[in-house]
């Protein structure tokens, strides 16, 4: 009986999974994201779909209240994650690990990794889970050779200003991973009218998400705008590029795989 509930669950998840389209390129904007209240906590779901490299993609963001109880210890069995603080204060729990982390700063969580994550401050927590799978074999092995579950505190990264002083950008990391044979992080800061390069594509694809100020993205020709928590999705090979359209700075986190 046993054998034959296991069957049936992993043919209703395979079944789930073989139902979600791919996901569209173009901006998905936070005002516009339906808002999940429960005790202690909000959640904003964003997009679920698949795309180019990934049989599995979906975002969401969560808000924990000051005191709210800490997520369960959890892991995840064939799903990579990355962890973006938007505001407040994460204490996230990893194994027989700790970190406190403030805004923009990133946690990268491997598959089977066990973990926690609570509010460790005095006003909201928000945050960003980008939750994936890749369409080829998940390589445990790799993840763990390059680094494995790693927290990136903003405050112990170097802001690398240009030379100009028309922005800067502040590296995470780039490496593979259990999921990937590339993944990279970065946040870019662009002055005002200013833009980080020309229209260019590429074989990865690429997320960009909104930390400040007033953007417009080029997406295979349309134009799409986006300000602070606003996400751009640009599939694989599509031609893009990002300007600043206000009088103040702009950031923004880009990432992106293969």
């Amino acid at each position: 009986m046993k054998i034959i509930a296991s069957f049936t669950l992993s043919l209703m998840m395979f079944s789930a999974t073989a139902q979600l389209k791919p996901v569209q390129s173009g901006v998905y904007q936070w005002s516009n994201l339906p808002v999940k209240k429960s005790e202690g906590r909000e959640s904003r779901k964003i997009l679920e779909g698949t795309s180019t490299h990934l049989d599995y993609l979906e975002i969401h963001a969560t808000t924990q209240y000051p005191g709210a109880k800490p997520s369960q210890m959890h892991a995840n069995e064939d799903i990579e994650e990355l962890i973006l603080v938007k505001e407040g204060t994460l204490k996230v729990i990893y194994g027989d690990r700790e970190s406190i982390m403030g805004p923009e700063s990133v946690f990268l969580l491997m598959p089977q990794q066990i973990h926690s994550l609570s509010n460790a401050g005095k006003d909201n927590l928000t945050y960003f889970v980008v939750r994936f799978k890749a369409k080829n074999p998940v390589k445990l092995e790799r993840g763990l050779e390059y680094g494995g579950t790693t927290a990136f505190n903003s405050d112990s990264l170097e802001f690398v200003t240009k030379a100009d002083g028309s922005g800067g950008a502040r590296a995470y990391f780039d490496r593979p991973s259990a999921m990937f044979e590339r993944i990279e992080m970065h946040v870019t800061q662009l002055g005002s009218g200013s833009t980080s390069h020309k229209g260019h594509s590429h074989i990865e694809t690429e997320i960009v998400l909104m930390i400040s100020g007033e953007s417009e993205m080029k997406i295979d020709g349309k134009k799409y705008y986006g300000n602070t928590g606003d996400l751009y999705f640009m599939e694989s090979q599509l031609e893009h590029g990002i300007l600043n359209i206000s009088d103040l700075p702009c950031s923004y986190y880009a990432f992106k795989w293969k």
